[in-house]
């Protein structure tokens, strides 16, 4: 009889332990969530962008007459001071060359010209006969003129006629002077390139182009010898202290801030650099974006708070990282917008209470990574982030704290 009671009661024990795992197996386990707890304190909205490091004031350079450019004696990063420093140095050109009309009509002009020289010749040496002449008949007279011979009037006729032949040998002269310069002229433009020599001779004209401002050497935009005319861009000059920073907005973007607000740069190669709204274009510009959406831009100028010392590496074109700040609290309560979900028209979090998920309805403002919450949570409670489709109001919850 024992023994039969014995064999009841472990039956029963198995039976009941089967039951319960059977029990425990089908009752809903508790979904696993990340967590968060909400906090108070600082919270600081920015627009962060890509922006580009210029210098304020850039001078461009350009040849003030067309002639042969030489190369330029700068170099990209080289110092130079206001009206000393020589950048350019811009020399006559060559002569074109001619076509065979051209040639001809300058060879006859040359003809012509040297046989004017012929022709003057010959008026001189018939002035300067003229001139021999007149001197004998002067000293003839003035030895006649002594003896009496002849009258005062005589004499003053003689003198006259020597002073006109003198006149008329200097106008020959003259003349003839003219004509070789003719000549001169008429062969200089029969020189072609292959006539002359592309180095600079010592006594060649040239003019030297100075530094307007002081600063360093940008860009060098026509470096090499060439034939340049005048405003043709040499290079471009500028002070790299003057350095700021220009940050292509979103137009709604840039209608949130206002000249002085703060911003900071990162992401150029040093220390973050502090520094304010100093310019807000008032007219924005259409660019396409990588995807192809057409995005109204707005030009922000940030102007730099460091002194020099500390951001002397940023140079001109470099690419910076700018975060500016548009709005900012001392203590509010912060949520992970990862927590928030759309329920509607509202924003809802789940909350967890006792072990359970409860859904609840939030009212937030500003958010940068994480949302100012004015009513329906507060510092100290817990909520779920990232929320699964598994949860939902009243489902219990197994947490899983996000450090």
């Amino acid at each position: 009889m024992r023994t039969r009671w014995l064999k009841w009661i472990v039956g029963l024990v198995v039976v009941a332990a089967i039951v319960a795992a059977a029990v425990y197996a089908l009752m809903p386990q508790p979904v696993p969530v990340d967590t968060a707890m909400i906090e108070r304190g600082p919270m600081e909205v920015t627009i962060n962008e890509e922006g580009t490091a210029r210098i304020h004031d850039v001078f461009r350079v350009s040849a003030p007459i067309s002639g042969r450019l030489d190369r330029l004696p700068v170099r990209v990063g080289d110092r130079v001071h206001a009206n000393t420093t020589e950048v350019a140095t811009i020399r006559p050109t060559e002569p074109a060359f001619l076509d065979l009309r051209t040639r001809r009509e300058l060879e006859a002009a040359a003809d012509a010209a040297r046989a004017g020289v012929a022709l003057a010749e010959a008026s001189v040496n018939g002035a300067i006969a003229a001139q021999r002449v007149a001197e004998t008949d002067l000293d003839r007279a003035e030895r006649l003129s002594a003896a009496g011979t002849i009258s005062l009037r005589a004499y003053e006729q003689a003198v006259a006629a020597l002073d006109t032949a003198n006149a008329q040998v200097d106008q020959a002269r003259a003349e003839l002077a003219l004509r070789r310069s003719q000549l001169a002229s008429a062969n200089a433009r029969l020189i072609e390139p292959d006539q002359t020599t592309l180095t600079p001779q010592p006594d060649t004209c040239c003019l030297t182009v100075r530094a307007p401002v002081g600063g360093i050497v940008i860009d060098l935009i026509s470096e090499s010898e060439q034939v340049v005319s005048a405003g043709t861009p040499l290079l471009e000059i500028g002070n790299p202290r003057n350095i700021e920073i220009v940050v292509p907005l979103l137009s709604a973007d840039a209608a949130a801030m206002m000249p002085g607000t703060r911003a900071v740069i990162e992401g150029w190669g040093g220390a973050p650099l502090r520094a304010n709204v100093a310019r807000i274009a008032p007219a924005a510009y259409t660019k396409v974006s990588a995807l192809g959406i057409e995005e109204q831009r707005v030009d922000v100028t940030l102007a730099i708070d460091n002194p020099y010392e500390e951001r002397e590496r940023l140079g001109h074109r470099f690419r910076v990282q700018t975060r500016i700040s548009i709005w900012q609290a001392d203590d509010v309560d912060r949520v992970p917008l990862s927590a928030l979900f759309r329920r509607g028209a509202d924003w809802a979090v789940f909350r967890v209470v006792d072990g359970r998920a409860v859904e609840t309805r939030v009212i937030i403002d500003h958010r940068n990574g994480t949302a100012e919450v004015l009513d329906g949570i507060s510092a100290g409670d817990t909520v779920i982030v990232h929320p699964s489709d598994q949860v939902s109001d009243g489902v219990s919850v197994k947490a899983r704290t996000v450090e």
